[in-house]
C-alpha cells in the first residue's frame, strides 16, 4: 500500500473583519475543500478493468480511509482481503486508485451509477433510494447497553477532540465511543458522509469490523445515508447532535438500530431502540 502524504486540511487567508464600526485586517483559517476521484481496478487477472466510480468533495486527509470506507458502505467490498492495494495517482493527491482482488464478485450495476458526490449530501445523484436500501447491513444479536449519563457527555468529548474545527469552525465530525464514553476515533471533514466513511474506512483497513460494541456520535443531523453507513458497519447506537430525517428513522427501525437525536444540553430524543439505553 502506498504511503499516504496528506494535503493540507486548512488554509490561511487574509480577510477584512468589521468590529463594531471599524474595518480591520486579520488572518482567517479555512477548511480546505477539494475533489477526490475514486478509481477501481478489478476483474480477472488476464483482463483487468479500470473505472472511475465517484468524485467527492472532501477535506484532504485520511483519503485512503475515505475511499475504502466508501467502497465498504456502498457494498462493493465486504472483507479487508478483497482490497489488494490503495495508492494515489499522480502528484496532485486528488485521485485514489483501489486494486480489488480478481476473485471479488460484486454487482456491476453499483458501478454504473457513476455519481458525483457533493460535500453536503452523498445521496445526491444516485439513481434511486432503493439502491441504498439493498445495501443496508443487519445488526446481530450482540447487544450494547449505554447509560443516559454517558450519552449526555459525548458531545463535549467530541467537541474537545475536534482540532481542525477549533481553527476553522467549518467541519463535520464523526466520533466512535465505547459504552463508557471513551473516545476511540474521530474524523473530521467538510462532508458529514466523508467524515463517517473515513472513520469506518479506518476500521475496515485494520480488519476491525463490525463495530458492534460502539456508539457513534455525529456533529450534525442524522441523515438516511449516515444511518445506512453506520448499519453497514454494525453500529448499534447512533447519536446525533441535530435532528434525524424521516427516512433515517425508518431505516433505524428496519435495522433495529438505536437512533438518538438532539443530543445536547443534557437532553436527547430516542427515535427507536430505547432497549439499549439505561436511565
Amino acid at each position: 500500500m502506498d504511503v499516504q502524504k496528506d494535503l493540507p486540511s486548512t488554509q490561511s487567508l487574509q480577510v477584512g473583519r468589521v468590529q463594531n464600526q471599524n474595518l480591520v485586517s486579520k488572518m482567517d483559517t479555512l477548511a480546505v475543500e477539494e475533489p477526490l476521484e475514486i478509481r477501481l481496478e478489478f476483474g480477472p487477472a488476464e483482463k483487468r478493468t479500470r473505472k472511475s466510480i465517484s468524485i467527492t468533495m472532501r477535506t484532504p486527509g485520511f483519503d485512503f480511509e475515505l475511499a475504502a470506507g466508501f467502497l465498504f458502505t456502498e457494498g462493493i467490498l465486504r472483507h479487508r482481503n478483497q482490497l489488494l492495494d490503495v495508492a494515489f495517482c499522480g502528484p496532485s493527491r486528488n485521485v485514489v486508485r483501489l486494486e480489488i482482488d480478481p476473485n471479488t464478485q460484486f454487482d456491476l450495476k453499483i458501478l454504473d451509477r457513476h455519481f458525483y458526490t457533493s460535500s453536503s449530501c452523498g445521496v445526491c445523484g444516485k439513481t434511486s433510494i432503493e439502491a441504498l436500501r439493498i445495501q443496508k447491513g443487519a445488526l446481530d444479536e450482540v447487544e450494547i447497553q449505554v447509560s443516559a449519563s454517558v450519552i449526555h457527555v459525548l458531545p463535549d468529548h467530541l467537541r474537545e477532540a475536534q482540532s481542525i474545527f477549533d481553527s476553522t469552525g467549518g467541519l463535520h465530525a464523526s466520533g466512535l465511543f465505547d459504552s463508557h464514553g471513551k473516545l476511540l476515533l474521530l474524523r473530521e471533514d467538510v462532508g458529514r458522509h466523508n467524515a463517517l466513511d473515513k472513520m469506518i474506512g479506518h476500521y475496515f483497513l485494520n480488519n476491525q469490523l463490525p463495530l458492534r460494541h460502539s456508539v457513534l456520535l455525529v456533529s450534525g443531523r442524522a441523515s438516511f445515508e449516515l444511518v445506512q453507513k453506520a448499519s453497514m458497519a454494525g453500529i448499534q447506537v447512533f447519536a446525533a447532535v441535530g435532528a434525524p430525517s424521516s427516512l433515517a428513522v425508518e431505516l433505524a427501525k428496519e435495522t433495529d438500530m438505536t437512533l438518538l437525536g438532539f443530543v445536547r444540553n443534557q437532553n436527547f430524543n430516542i427515535y427507536h431502540g430505547e432497549k439499549r439505553i439505561s436511565l
